[in-house]
């Protein structure tokens, strides 16, 4: 699903018409029949003139839907087109309108159509299962999706506040919950924002207050299950919360990546590895991809398969230089021998984030196992970085 034109003609606007295709991918993907690319890769065509033929060969998919949200007032109008990407033919297109109170049952109408042309056997009874309200207050909806534009750019603590006002205008919304909570490992494990004893309690209380209202919601299990995983160092609970996201929804590459960190801090390295390709799939032009790079590497540390775990974590490096992957590639050089080189990349880390110390590694890189949090550590003592 390609992501829909802003037609409100307000940029700032962009925000609600990335937030409605984010919540119809989501809808689909809960369709066990169903293949459905991730939010991170359908994205990366935003704002370009796109080859559906292309789209359908890079991405690995048969269809493609594409469209436009305007919303004025209260009213919101999406248009889709669905596109079989082999022929280019139009399978179905269709305008919708609606009240803003209404937006929930636009995107289901939306959903049900996509979903009755690509796959006409599936029963209705399936169609009503998946269908979730997460909202009936519009404007914690909208506080949700601004929420959501903020964390994607990297606006941690924005984000938050914003998740949090959702909140307050419905303290039933479950995945405003999840995601306040899941801000603050974001915070922590990609911008070295380390959470003081208050944060990991907030997080831990958003958590399990999201957990309580929507148990059965997959993105709140997933991001939920990462934070307590995480922040509350429940490792157990984690990897029983992310299995039950997967069962609930196959299709849903939050809950695969999931899978993918919690199996990495329970230095699970085998399940950690099928996690990632996984979600690599669902998500093959994934910006975040290096990340899911260097996890693998972290795996391939694990077992004990150095040179291999150098190879990827130096791709990952070359894709985009962060902190996870120079971590992969410092841990895997060590355990070689290679001190130069995990030297060099010591260097190379410390040029991109100059305020990275030793003392904060400890809480972003957690690893279950005493044994292997040492090792870990204690490799990126040896290549120098500072205390």
């Amino acid at each position: 699903m390609l992501p829909f034109q802003n037609m409100s003609g307000d940029p700032e606007q962009e925000y609600f018409a990335d937030g409605m295709v984010e919540d119809i991918i989501t809808a689909l993907s809960r369709f066990n029949s169903l293949f459905v690319i991730a939010r991170n890769s359908s994205f990366t065509y935003k704002g370009k003139a796109v080859d559906i033929k292309r789209v359908g060969r890079e991405l690995g998919v048969r269809y493609v839907l594409e469209g436009s949200v305007r919303k004025a007032g209260g009213r919101v109008r999406i248009t889709g087109q669905l596109i079989d990407a082999a022929s280019g033919a139009h399978l179905w297109a269709d305008g919708i309108d609606g009240e803003l109170t209404d937006v929930f049952e636009l995107q289901d109408r939306i959903t049900t159509s996509v979903v009755s042309s690509i796959a006409p056997k599936i029963e209705q009874a399936e169609i009503e299962r998946v269908r979730q309200n997460p909202t009936n207050v519009p404007d914690s909806y909208d506080s949700y999706l601004q929420g959501l534009a903020l964390a994607s750019r990297g606006q941690g603590a924005e984000a938050r506040s914003l998740f949090k006002r959702a909140i307050e205008q419905d303290p039933l919304y479950a995945a405003a919950h999840a995601m306040a909570a899941y801000i603050y490992l974001v915070d922590q494990a990609q911008y070295g924002a380390i959470a003081d004893a208050g944060m990991r309690a907030d997080a831990a209380a958003l958590a399990n207050a999201a957990l309580k209202l929507a148990n059965q919601d997959a993105f709140v299990l997933a991001r939920s299950a990462q934070a307590l995983t995480y922040l509350g160092l429940e490792y157990d609970r984690g990897a029983s919360l992310v299995e039950q996201a997967i069962a609930l929804n196959p299709n849903l590459s939050v809950a695969w990546l999931a899978r993918c960190w919690v199996s990495v801090m329970r230095a699970d390295a085998e399940r950690g590895i099928e996690s990632f390709e996984k979600v690599m799939r669902l998500s093959p032009l994934d910006p975040l991809k290096p990340f899911f790079v260097a996890g693998v590497a972290h795996c391939h540390w694990f077992q004990g398969r150095f040179e291999e775990g150098c190879e990827l974590a130096k791709e990952a490096i070359q894709i985009r230089p962060h902190l996870q992957p120079f971590a992969s590639y410092i841990v895997n050089s060590v355990a070689l021998g290679d001190l130069p080189e995990a030297r060099k990349a010591a260097r190379r880390l410390l040029e991109f984030d100059p305020s990275f110390r030793m003392s904060g590694a400890a809480a972003i890189f957690l690893i279950r196992s005493a044994e292997y949090r040492e090792k870990f550590l204690g490799a990126l003592r040896t290549a120098g970085l500072p205390d």
